[in-house]
This record gives C-alpha cells, sequence and structure tokens, in this order.
C-alpha cells in the first residue's frame, strides 16, 4: 500500500539483486543467523518500524496509546522497492535496518534467503496462526518457523460499470467463457469501448499472476528449510489456460493492453472506456481515487470461474510485518509486529474506512463491522460480501527467491506476444526456459 493508493506491483521496477548476490546467499542459507539481546534500560523499549501503509501514523499512536513498555519509531523509509533497497543495503552492511519492516508476500523468500528475517517463532508468535486465513499464514511461515505476521491481501474480483453494463445490455458474466461473449457484444456496439485493460507490463504482473493462481497454476514449490531444491513449474497447465485465453481477447481487440499506473489507465477507468476492471481487495480504494467521477456507477462480482459453479480463486498482491536479524529488542520487536495491527479493533477501524486495507486477520475479516460495510463509491453495496468469500476460498500458493527475475521475463515474453512476434502459445514455455536456468545459475537444485 501507498499514500496515493497506488497498486503493490505498480512500484516494482527492477530485478531486486544481481545474479552474484543472489547466488551469494544461497550459498550463506546454511548458516545460522542471529540477532542481539540487547541490554538493560529505563524506560519503554523503542522499536523502530519501516512502512508505507496510508494512514500509519494513526496506527501508530493507537498503539503507542495502549503500550507501555514498547513504543514505535516510525519511518517511512520509501515504497515498495525503494524500501527494499534500503534493506537489503542495510542487512548486506551488518547495520542501518529497522527491528520491523514491512513486506509484501512476494519478497519474503529473498529477504529470508539472506538470513534477513528473525524467526518469531522463537517469541511466541507460531501462537498467532489461526487468527490468520491459512493460505496467507503459509506464506509467512515455514513449520514451525514464523518469518512474518500478515497484514493485508488482495483477494480479486471484478469490478464493472453497472451503467454501461444496462446501457448495452450486458450479462453480469459468472464464467470466463461468458466474459468474453460479453466482451465481443461490448466492443461490437462501441469499437472503442473494452471489457477491461490487460496488463502486458512489469507493473501487472502481481495481476497476472493472480489469474493463474486462480486458475490452479503453482508455479513453484518452495520452502527454506528444504534448500537448495526448488521446484519451478511456470508452464503448467493453469498458467497457459491463462495467457491461451487472454491472448485471444488481446488478438481479437475485445480488450485493451495500457500499461497500467499510466494516465492512459487512469482515463479508461474514469471515462467508460473499460466497463469492468479486474481487481484485489484493495482495489475499491484505489479506483475511487483514480476514477473520482464515476462514484456510484461500479459495482463488484465475484471473478468469473473457469467451470460453472466453481468457487477458485486468487490474490493479487498483500503485506506482512517482519523482525529484521538486526534488531536488538527480538521479544519486543516480535510484539510490535503481532500487534501493530493483530486484531485490534481500533487500528483495523483505521486501515479500513481510511486507507482501504482488505485484512488478513480472521476475526476482522469475518467480522460484521467488515462484512458488512457499505461503499457510497460502489452505490452503496456491502462490496466485502464477495470479497471476503473469495479471500476464504484462496489456496495455497508458493512465491519464489527470485520473483523479481520471474516477473520481469514474464513481462519481456509476453510484450514480445502483444507485439505480434512471439506466439502466445510460447510465452509460458519461454518463460520456463530462462527462469530455470537463471535458478540453476544461483545455485539451486531445480525440480521442473
Amino acid at each position: 500500500m501507498s499514500s496515493t493508493r497506488q497498486p503493490r506491483s505498480l512500484r516494482r521496477t527492477a530485478v531486486a539483486a544481481t545474479s552474484a548476490a543472489l547466488a551469494g546467499v544461497l550459498l550463506a542459507a546454511c548458516g545460522s543467523g542471529g540477532s542481539g539481546s540487547g541490554g538493560t534500560q529505563s524506560g519503554p523499549v523503542h522499536i523502530k518500524v519501516w512502512a508505507w501503509y496510508p494512514q500509519f501514523k494513526q496506527v501508530v499512536a493507537e498503539f503507542n496509546k495502549t503500550h507501555k513498555d514498547v513504543q514505535v519509531d516510525w519511518v517511512q523509509a520509501g515504497v515498495g522497492q525503494d524500501e527494499y533497497t534500503k534493506l537489503k543495503t542495510a542487512l548486506k552492511a551488518g547495520q542501518g535496518a529497522p527491528d520491523v519492516v514491512m513486506l509484501e508476500f512476494q519478497e519474503l523468500p529473498t529477504i529470508q534467503l539472506s538470513k534477513g528475517l528473525l524467526d518469531m517463532g522463537k517469541y511466541g508468535a507460531g501462537a498467532d496462526k489461526d487468527k490468520y486465513v491459512s493460505w496467507a499464514w503459509n506464506q509467512a511461515s515455514d513449520g514451525d518457523h514464523v518469518y512474518a505476521i500478515p497484514v493485508d491481501g488482495g483477494p480479486m474480483a471484478m469490478m464493472y460499470r453497472a451503467d454501461l453494463f444496462k446501457k448495452y445490455n450486458l450479462k453480469v458474466p459468472t464464467t470466463w467463457a461468458e466474459y468474453k461473449e460479453e466482451a465481443a457484444k461490448l466492443h461490437k456496439a462501441d469499437p472503442k469501448a473494452y471489457m477491461t485493460d490487460f496488463g502486458p507490463d512489469e507493473s501487472a504482473g502481481g495481476w497476472r499472476q493472480g489469474l493463474m493462481w486462480q486458475a490452479g497454476s503453482r508455479p513453484y514449490t518452495y520452502s527454506a528449510s528444504k534448500l537448495p531444491n526448488i521446484g519451478v513449474n511456470m508452464n503448467d497447465a493453469g498458467a497457459k489456460k491463462v495467457y491461451d485465453y487472454w491472448g485471444d481477447l488481446v488478438k481479437n481487440k475485445l480488450v485493451d493492453t495500457t500499461s497500467y499506473g499510466t494516465t492512459d489507465f487512469y482515463n479508461g477507468l474514469s471515462t467508460g472506456k473499460y466497463a469492468t476492471y479486474i481487481a484485489a481487495g484493495w482495489g475499491p480504494g484505489y479506483l475511487s481515487s483514480v476514477a473520482k467521477k464515476t462514484s456510484g456507477k461500479w459495482r463488484v462480482a465475484p471473478l468469473p470461474q473457469w467451470t460453472a459453479g466453481d468457487n477458485a480463486q486468487g490474490d493479487w498482491g498483500g503485506s506482512s510485518f517482519s523482525v529484521t536479524s538486526q534488531t536488538q529488542h527480538p521479544k519486543e520487536a516480535t510484539e510490535v509486529a503481532r500487534e501493530l495491527f493483530g486484531t485490534s479493533k481500533a487500528a483495523w477501524k483505521i486501515g479500513i474506512d481510511q486507507a482501504y486495507l482488505f485484512p488478513l486477520s480472521n476475526p476482522i475479516l469475518n467480522g460484521a463491522y467488515f462484512k458488512d460495510k457499505k461503499y457510497d463509491f460502489f452505490g452503496g453495496q456491502q462490496i466485502n460480501k464477495v470479497f471476503v468469500p473469495a479471500a476464504n476460498g484462496i489456496g495455497t500458493f508458493d512465491w519464489s527467491p527470485f520473483q523479481d527475475y520471474a516477473y520481469n521475463t514474464d513481462t519481456s515474453e509476453v510484450g514480445k506476444a502483444v507485439q505480434g512476434s512471439t506466439d502466445w502459445s510460447a510465452v509460458n514455455d519461454n518463460v520456463q526456459d530462462q527462469v530455470t536456468s537463471y535458478a540453476a545459475k544461483q545455485g539451486f537444485k531445480v525440480n521442473k
């Protein structure tokens, strides 16, 4: 999340580490990570936190008001990749890292591989397991080892312009086959209108991955405890199904191919060029900020299914709190990571009402306040009655320690397909070849 409500993946700009650096941390991965215990001191322990959540200053104030022995010192060290670059530099230097840091889920394996994260399981964090949706907890932990506390996520759904659907007599699709039919109907009625925008750029890498997640694709089998082994299957049936489908929509000009996060993309959402926006649970806040004049015209429906009646779901984005290995106060830092949001109704009221965070804490996620909340931008619809079942229906998913490279490779191959220089049917195979080769060169033992 950012204060400007940018989608998480829009902030990703480059591969986070060089090949040599990644190979180096893999070789060192079997070593032990440590943390200082800190000396005795009078007064409360101060814990430095890096995070970019919207309205986070209020959340910190709430924590500090309700905790006497531990106080949070918040630093906005950058958004997304900017923060990660600073964190990796500090970890490599052996100094300068915060006690607690906000990390997106896909970043956890890379940082953990460098021994940059404290195992919070040693300080009681394992007791929180049942407080979070299982797929998120599994991404933040490895058996009894806990490397992050989930905060927010991005279960996917379909936002659509109710006025445009009525104008063009479109049916709200429940399957991807119906979605394609309605896309053709819309474009025939108005050649300047599209059912949606297919993001071909790197900023939409998480969006494309979320669609594959829903289709059953599981590109990685990864556990830090099983290094150097990793499974890489970027061209499984689910992945190919997604690109065959969207490639056909692109070729037939039924969807646009404007890069996400651009002025043209924003205009498409606000002018009626796009009738739907396949987005995440944080998307309502983003949409309401970039398409303010369309307030009241949007509604939310479940993500179309590949098979009628199914309940397959995918996620786009999500973040957590981790404790870094440089902390001198592991116990107190773990307390901060667990309780800044955790199950705090006061903190989550700020997060939900002012920051559009989508909670992964079960009591908050499934509580009446969140599920029954009405949104004026969506015509008073209780949109979380769509998003909450989606969040609860998401299956397990592993990320890789080279996610930046994988996203960049996928983006490059998708770009070639959009331009017509590569067939869509070859995209996934090309990505598989490049990513497995890259992983092997870094010292991973790749199982295809």
